[in-house]
């Protein structure tokens, strides 16, 4: 059996833990199939978290029948790090169809996608591929498979989604049903710099030959798998480029200690970002990096058409892809890692070498490059 989160108990920054749309919708779905299935009417229902050893058990707002299933309504809470989906009310109508797949429907609220470059088909409900497989398992877990029709919507949705990247990116109609881990981090920059700047000053007193700094996941498991590198050196800066790099510049003065290699790594979608002068990359507080690349793209005299294609592209991602068919794809993300660990080195220049590893969303090395 999973473990269930308590979301009231803080974070190790001290500050309440939210959870995704996904999660949300998922917990909408299992109370819908609860009252469908079973006849019971939940006031709160466990939803079990990607990876399978964690559960939240969060509270519904509403379920009921309906002519063709059920209906059930969730408030999305994001915790002390709320983002423009804080609030909403995330809605789903579950319909048997009698098939052995699940099909994923867009209610009012919730986006199609109609440009290429995300994780999701063209024409499909922008419901991300994570907070479908959660959908799926809700299901399983329920009723012992999955053959229903799920319609995921957001009150308000189109109004919300105005206020996020879903425009560019060619999802219209509402928002996207978000997230790779079901939880939502708190990571207020006070309170997270705080945090980072325990974490930096660790790694220095370790004295370690070289500490990595990595915005998530593929950045974190590249140091810990491939690299073997003590889990005291990896700091997990999120957003929070600048505050980290303040922190470990600050603390390398302070001791005198010298750090021979910084190695930072992660999705080019958030480091390429510091090539625009975006120190924090949440998107709240930052552009969206295609136009540095296309840029790095340019600096190279790569075709014309490239660049501009590059510069106009709805995601990174579609950038990756791009690049994998060019045959300067390899040398536009090697000056892209070269040039951010150029930036990365002028703001702790107390370091001595940084070097950059940048990864596709599927953990496959684009590039490295040091400065």
């Amino acid at each position: 059996m999973p473990t269930r989160l308590d979301l009231s108990l803080p974070a190790a920054n001290g500050l309440r833990r939210g959870f995704t749309t996904g999660s949300a919708a998922t917990a909408a779905l299992k109370a819908a199939l609860l009252l469908l299935v079973r006849g019971e009417c939940p006031t709160e229902v466990d939803i079990t978290l990607p990876g399978g050893e964690l559960s939240l058990r969060l509270p519904v707002q509403t379920v009921r029948l309906t002519d063709a299933g059920a209906y059930a309504e969730v408030v999305k809470d994001g915790g002390d790090d709320p983002d423009a989906t804080h609030g909403a009310t995330l809605w789903v109508t579950v319909t048997p169809h009698g098939g052995s797949q699940m099909t994923f429907h867009a209610g009012a609220g919730v986006g199609t996608v109609t440009a290429p470059g995300i994780r999701v088909p063209v024409g499909e409900p922008a419901i991300n591929p994570v907070p479908r497989a959660m959908l799926r398992r809700a299901a399983h877990e329920v009723a012992g498979h999955e053959g229903f029709a799920v319609t995921v919507g957001c009150l308000g949705g189109a109004e919300i989604a105005r206020r996020t990247f879903n425009p560019r990116l060619g999802i219209v109609g509402g928002i996207s049903i978000l997230g790779t881990t079901g939880l939502v981090e708190p990571m207020s920059l006070e309170a997270y710099a705080a945090s980072v700047e325990v974490y930096v000053r660790v790694a220095v007193y370790a004295r370690p030959d070289a500490v990595v700094f990595t915005p998530g996941k593929l950045g974190r498991d590249y140091a810990r798998e491939t690299l073997k590198v003590p889990p005291q050196a990896i700091v997990q800066m999120s957003n929070f480029v600048g505050a980290a790099l303040d922190a470990l510049q600050a603390a390398l003065e302070e001791t005198g200690h010298a750090l021979p290699l910084l190695l930072v790594a992660g999705h080019p979608g958030k480091l390429a970002k510091v090539l625009n002068g975006d120190w924090n990359t949440h998107s709240g507080y930052s552009g969206m990096a295609m136009n540095a690349l296309a840029r790095v793209a340019a600096g190279l005299a790569v075709d014309g058409e490239t660049v501009q294609a590059l510069a106009g592209a709805g995601t990174v991602d579609a950038c990756v892809a791009l690049l994998a068919a060019h045959p300067r794809g390899p040398d536009v993300w090697r000056e892209t890692a070269r040039q951010v660990a150029q930036t990365l080195h002028g703001r702790a220049p107390a370091v001595g070498r940084v070097r950059v590893a940048l990864f596709a969303l599927d953990g496959t090395g684009l590039a490295e490059a040091e400065a």
